[in-house]
């Protein structure tokens, strides 16, 4: 019997009040409508004009002080100008109004003290309200007052309005939540923004071979391989088989390339002249914008390449540089018909190609709000308090998004939501939340770390279209010591199909691209080349502005997640005895009927076995409409609910501290032992990959599962619609055709055969498996 789940370790779900509107069925009634309203008081400083000097130069160094109860907000100061342009916004959360009048001041920048030149005061009352899609607000002029309400010299142009977190000034706009942030770096680190994914294609360098290589040594039999490198990637032909000043190769090597291609193929050929020494017989650069692109499996055209060495020969006191040419025969190629695999298998958010010319319409649209996180736990000290500077992280495709860092909060509330186009219903949208180290800029190599809080996954096919799903997810982290619960987040999804047809057809595809079936890449070289793309991705999105880090773009894409892991092996076995548990419960029920254990069910079964002999024809009928049924049976416990981390299933729970401690170990291990270390990696090394086999056959088995469960509702209503219609032919038609056709086909000749997978296979392959639900 299983345990229970812990409680606090539960999908929740919840009934906020979104969009500021009413929910009609399943839909809503306004625009921003998957998240809470939050009211802000916009503040827009635009310019001021005739401000009083205060020397004779006749210039002032002004700036704008923004005041609302103990909340203030000021622009930069301008040195020695009068007429000065800020055209900036500041937004105070009407949850955190302390006052009913709105301050804004213009002051003269001083070493001593900051000179007192104009105010104006504000009504919160009288503060008009604006929502979009209204255009926005114009700025008016208003004259100056002193202290005592009387006018003074200078002009202040600003407009004040009410507004929601839809408005356009929102992501810019000076935040009173963040009045403690200094510095223009500790701003920009705060605020919410979209990234994209660098455009990543395959390499391909097919080394064929190379002609008149002058090695140094006449006497000796050359052993020539190719080195190639592209940034950090570095590949090696085998030593080839033909020693001679003519080698052939004819090997592929394959590498990931990052568009603009600001790096350049080099290739170097060398002859082993020791173990430890090789002689570089010649080189070539190749810039790899000017490399042909290939869209499909037919072949481009091969190429031979200069290979330049610089010989240096003395003559006489001089020195005399000559150059030398051999040529190396190349096919070199972007591979635009794979796709880039730069996540893992089971959650991936994109499987298109490279080539844009390859992809399909769009199906639909994805669209997620973030509402808020509970009960967050401490992340770091702050004047000798735990605190924590919550932000979110939403990766789907190649658009990540950065939510605005809430400061200080243990229950933070976001309430931002972003839209995606999906392309293909069975990929997986990842949310993660993690606390901001990085407030007061200052963003040195090896410095603080954003720490992980947790995070969520979602597989698009387990959600019903045109409905909104508001559930409240709990943030499950394992720890050397547990699982640990850092609290939850609070979201709203909803996937809009634009057309059902179109989806319906996607079950009948391939998952990735026909390239991937018809020159299909070898296990290790897809590893490899995963983790030169995250390697790529997280580089580049740590160079945007403000970045994305390193150690969330690799806890968002899964790295290390191959790793050997006791818990994860024990995890995956028991998934697989779950699978089987059907077979075995079948098995147990059949031996009962045999040791008639229920009288009234053996006679029945006989009496069935004996139609169905008398009978064969009904069997495979029999067999669909049962399987029919049970689907439509199964219909009414369909899941309400996406699926969201299972620590049962997980092991995380019953986990032994030391299967933690080993998998929390670092690689290679930190054993003090040079032969338990070797004989460590060893056993984890060809663990994890038999951790790795065990979990594609459990997940095969879970898809089996899913044709009935409702798991994913439109794969479902496929099979349970192919069922009543495969009874209803088969009822017609006579049995023996139908083995006969059976028969044919499976023994069909290799010309009648295509290389890309069945159309069932393809079904089988996009059914959800329990892999999103594993920690």
């Amino acid at each position: 019997m299983q345990r229970p789940l812990h409680e606090d370790f539960l999908l929740k779900e919840t009934n906020p009040h979104l969009g500021g509107g009413r929910i009609t069925g399943d839909k809503l009634t306004s625009t921003y409508d998957l998240v809470e309203q939050m009211q802000y008081l916009y503040v827009r400083v635009v310019k001021a004009k005739e401000l009083p000097a205060k020397d004779v130069t006749g210039s002032c160094d002004p700036y704008v002080e923004v005041k609302l109860g103990n909340y203030k907000g000021t622009t930069r100061h301008f040195e020695k100008k009068s007429n000065p342009e800020w055209n900036q916004v500041f937004a105070f959360s009407k949850d955190r109004l302390q006052a009913s009048m709105l301050e804004v001041t213009v002051k003269d920048k001083d070493f001593v003290k900051d000179d007192f030149m104009g105010r104006l005061l504000f009504d919160l009352n009288e503060v008009p309200k604006r929502v979009p899609p209204d255009s926005p607000l114009a700025p008016q002029w208003y004259r100056l007052e002193d202290r005592k309400g009387d006018k003074v010299k200078g002009e202040l142009m600003l407009a004040v309005w009410m507004g929601t977190q839809a408005d356009e000034a929102f992501p810019e706009a000076w935040h009173s939540d963040a009045a403690t942030v200094t510095g223009t770096d500790g701003l920009a680190n705060i605020r919410s923004k979209v990234y994209l994914s660098p455009k990543l294609w395959y390499l391909r360098v097919n080394v064929i071979e190379a002609q008149d290589l002058q090695p140094s040594d006449k006497g000796r039999y050359p052993e020539v391989y190719v080195k190639a490198t592209l940034g950090n990637q570095v590949l090696r032909t085998r030593i080839s088989p033909s020693r001679s000043i003519n080698p052939m190769w004819n090997e592929d090597l394959m590498f990931v390339a990052a568009e603009s291609f600001e790096e350049a193929l080099i290739l170097s050929v060398e002859d082993r002249i020791a173990p430890n020494k090789d002689e570089v017989l010649g080189r070539c650069a190749i810039p790899i914008q000017y490399v042909d692109r290939r869209f499909d499996h037919r072949p481009v055209n091969t190429r031979w390449f200069n290979l330049e060495r610089h010989v240096v020969v003395m003559e006489g006191e001089k020195k005399k540089e000559t150059k030398f040419s051999s040529r190396i025969h190349m096919r070199i190629c972007l591979e635009g018909g794979y796709h880039v695999l730069d996540e893992s298998t089971h959650y991936s958010s994109d499987l298109r190609p490279t080539a844009k010319q390859l992809w399909k319409n769009s199906i639909g649209v994805l669209e997620l709000g973030i509402l808020n996180a509970q009960g967050l736990m401490p992340m770091k000290t702050k004047d000798g308090r735990g605190t924590t500077d919550a932000y979110c992280v939403a990766k789907y495709g190649q658009k990540w998004v950065r939510t605005r860092t809430i400061i200080d909060s243990f229950t933070p509330k976001w309430n931002e939501q972003y839209t995606w186009e999906v392309f293909d219903p069975c990929t997986v949208i990842t949310i993660g939340v993690f606390d901001n180290c990085h407030l007061h800029g200052g963003d040195k190599p090896g410095g603080a770390r954003d720490s992980r809080i947790g995070k969520v996954r979602i597989r698009l096919s387990t959600l019903e279209t045109d409905r909104v799903y508001t559930h409240s997810y709990p943030l499950l982290v394992l720890h050397p010591n547990g699982v640990k619960k850092m609290g939850e987040i609070h979201l709203a999804v909803r996937f809009t199909c634009s057309s059902l047809l179109n989806m319906m057809h996607m079950y009948s595809q391939p998952l990735l691209p026909k390239m991937h079936y018809i020159h299909p890449l070898t296990v290790s070289q897809l590893d490899s080349l995963r983790h030169q793309a995250t390697q790529i991705v997280s580089l580049r999105l740590s160079r945007a502005e403000p970045p994305l880090r390193k150690e969330i773009v690799e806890y968002m894409l899964d790295v290390g997640s191959h790793m050997w892991s006791m818990r994860r092996s024990k995890a995956n076995f028991f998934r697989i005895m779950s699978v089987f548990g059907g077979l075995i419960a079948v098995g147990k029920w059949f031996d009962q009927i045999c040791n008639w254990k229920n009288p009234i069910t053996t006679v029945l079964i006989h009496i069935l076995f004996i139609i169905l002999v008398l009978y064969p024809e009904l069997i495979l009928p029999t067999i669909f409409l049962y399987l029919f049924l049970i689907g439509v049976w199964y219909y009414r416990w369909r899941p309400r609910h996406p699926p969201h981390m299972d620590t049962r299933l997980s092991h995380a729970e019953s986990a032994h501290p030391d299967e933690l401690d080993e998998e929390f170990d670092t690689f290679p291990t930190s054993r003090p032992a040079d032969i338990v270390r070797m004989r460590y990696d060893r056993l984890r090394s060809i663990a994890g990959r038999i951790q790795t086999v065990v979990g594609d056959l459990a997940t095969q088995g879970e898809r089996l599962q899913s044709l009935l469960s409702w798991r994913d509702p439109r794969a479902t209503a496929l099979f349970v619609l192919f069922c009543l219609i495969a009874a209803i032919v088969l009822y017609v038609t006579p049995f023996q055709v139908v083995a006969l056709l059976t028969g044919f086909y499976v023994l069909r000749h290799p010309r009648f055969r295509h290389k890309l997978p069945s159309v069932p296979l393809n079904f089988f392959r996009r059914l959800p498996a329990r892999t999103d639900c594993m920690l």
